[in-house]
């Protein structure tokens, strides 16, 4: 018999979360954006939910193959371009929409032999200082891509540092305003953190940053882009993925008893303690401390003690009908319906929720709910 620990995806959030997208930007067409095997959450169980998006981000040649042999004919943009030349012929046989951010990206253009031009994303750093041309430079770098046959259409693209705390996009979209006036093509600037806070209040402003394409990724997922400050219901996403397991082992402790590796945690009063088949080697976050949240059958209690590869420790003081196989939700949504969000977990293990979903591990299976 295998282990209990199941990680399952939701294709109604998916498709949920994708509308909100539109919700916030209806004029604007939407990236599902895939990259890292969708977040964790696998691109071929995510597609039939995200077969609506207008089109799908990402940045592997590989995971672009995987789309195209799912039968997606629509399209598909490398988010940091190609790597060395010879990805543009890959980029020529799969119809692959590309980022241009750098000055030897357009010289491997100027050699490229293609039949049919490609539809090129130039980029601007406005301001997060990785990849892009600085606002001096992306006026120069726009005439070069303009004359070559082995180009077609040009879009304009930029990518937002701060849109999910206090001090804003205002900084860039000036900046990024100021060195795209006059020239043509869509515009691409909205990530997930921009699209719920700023879309619609850009909207009313001189510019549309709604307009064309706006990139949704970790929304689409169900996690909240500014979390502390506000939570995916705050936002009506629903989580895209569940993490659960069973109670394997029960013990009773007395004041005093410590619990696994280092007596890490020790009880106070009488307890009833739960071990739970998840570890750090399912992709657990070895750092999620004493007090983590976790859901069992349905009701919020704590981890204690440390995580080990294989297993956890959680409270069952109080939790009197609970023991041996009892559901155990370490983030997503229960078979009761009570929902853990993966935001409250990967914060109690002092990372982000992209950090967990990306990390499960390859020994854990996967369904579709």
């Amino acid at each position: 018999m295998p282990r209990s620990i199941l990680a399952t995806v939701h294709p109604d959030a998916l498709r949920h979360n994708l509308q909100r997208a539109r919700d916030c930007a209806p004029d604007a067409r939407v990236w599902a954006v895939v990259k890292a095997n969708a977040y964790g959450h696998g691109i071929e169980r995510c597609f039939d939910a995200m077969r609506s998006a207008d089109g799908f981000a990402l940045l592997d040649l590989a995971e672009a193959e995987r789309l195209r042999a799912l039968d997606w004919r629509g399209p598909i943009h490398l988010l940091e371009g190609v790597f060395e030349p010879r990805d543009l012929e890959l980029c020529s046989r799969l119809h692959l929409w590309h980022t241009v951010h750098c000055n030897e990206q357009i010289d491997w253009l100027a050699a490229h032999k293609t039949q049919v031009p490609h539809r090129v994303f130039l980029k601007l750093n406005s301001g997060m200082n990785r990849l892009g041309f600085t606002p001096a430079a992306f006026r120069s770098a726009w005439a070069r891509l303009n004359v070559l046959p082995q180009v077609d259409e040009i879009s304009l693209m930029t990518h937002f540092s701060d849109a999910d705390g206090v001090r804003g996009i205002a900084h860039q979209v000036a900046t990024f305003e100021a060195a795209t006036a006059d020239l043509p093509g869509e515009r691409t600037l909205c990530n997930s953190a921009a699209l719920l806070r700023h879309a619609r209040t850009a909207l009313r402003g001189a510019q549309n940053l709604a307009a064309d394409w706006v990139r949704e990724g970790i929304a689409l997922y169900g996690s909240a882009p500014d979390f502390p400050a506000r939570s995916a219901a705050d936002w009506d996403l629903q989580p895209a993925m569940t993490l659960a397991s069973r109670i394997i082992g029960v013990q009773s402790l007395q004041a005093g008893d410590t619990v696994g590796y280092g007596s890490a945690f020790a009880a106070d009063k009488p307890m009833r303690i739960g071990v739970v088949a998840c570890g750090y080697a399912d992709g657990y976050p070895r750092h999620a401390s004493t007090g983590t949240p976790v859901l069992v059958g349905g009701m919020r209690t704590r981890v204690v003690g440390r995580v080990s590869m294989d297993m956890i420790t959680v409270d069952l003081t109080g939790l009197d009908a609970e023991g041996m196989g009892s559901e155990v939700v370490l983030w997503g949504r229960s078979s009761s319906g009570a929902v853990l969000p993966i935001d409250e977990v990967a914060s109690a293990a002092g990372t982000i929720s992209y950090e967990l979903m990306c990390a499960v591990a390859q020994r854990v299976p996967f369904a579709a709910a």
